[in-house]
């Protein structure tokens, strides 16, 4: 639609990377959050979670409906799902995959600017009365910055993303750099495709690895 404003199309740079890495220094953005463990393709708490984000996301997109559309609010595209993946007791790199249980997941969804406190919380409002069953309180607004990182464009299914992240990590080393995964910094993942529309070898996915230069 013309004149509708599309976060992957205005910043390409952050989510329509090559299939050769790059850098790039990512800005800050606001998202809603929701943190989470376990294997995303068989627990309960993932999905939820995807429920609560993607709900909140169109409630807010659909604010306008409202007949008071919030301060600053301009049609757009609901930018794609984004994930933060670690593990609590090891390492983790997005190579070594042994047991999906383990997981730590931070999910989330970039917000417009205008999302406000008072918009957030007007939206869960909103949720809550349309499905009363959910429990909108792991939700969170965040404003995020990654700072510098690596990333590159993984097209295939989830399962063989180690291939490119070597690819990845070998352009971090050539350049110059070391990854800095951290507490605070994570593997990232950015969401181009529906899993539930896509041929797993098909799927786009983001792949974005903090670095830190030496």
């Amino acid at each position: 639609m013309a004149g509708v404003f599309d976060f992957k199309k205005e910043y390409a740079d952050l989510y329509l990377p090559k299939a050769k890495p790059g850098l790039i220094d990512v800005p800050e953005m606001l998202f809603i959050m929701i943190d989470g463990r376990g294997d995303p393709n068989r627990g309960a708490e993932y999905k939820n979670a995807l429920e609560i984000l993607y709900g909140l996301s169109y409630a807010i997109k659909m604010s306008k409906m409202g007949g008071k559309p919030p301060a600053g609010y301009f049609e757009y595209v609901v930018p794609p799902l984004e994930g933060l993946w670690w593990l609590e007791e090891e390492a983790f790199d997005g190579i070594s995959i042994t047991d999906k249980e383990k997981f730590c997941w931070t999910s989330m969804i970039r917000q417009p600017q205008f999302v406000t406190p008072e918009v957030f919380a007007e939206a869960k409002q909103v949720l809550a009365k349309k499905k009363p069953a959910l429990d909108l309180s792991p939700a969170r607004r965040v404003s995020f910055t990654e700072g510098l990182c690596a990333q590159i464009m993984h097209i295939g299914s989830y399962d063989d993303e180690p291939a490119t992240i070597g690819v990845l990590r070998a352009f971090i080393t050539e350049a110059g750099y070391e990854s800095d995964l951290s507490e605070k910094r994570r593997h990232h993942e950015i969401y181009l495709s529906d899993p539930r529309k896509t041929a797993p070898e098909k799927l786009k996915t983001v792949i974005r690895h903090p670095v830190a230069g030496r």
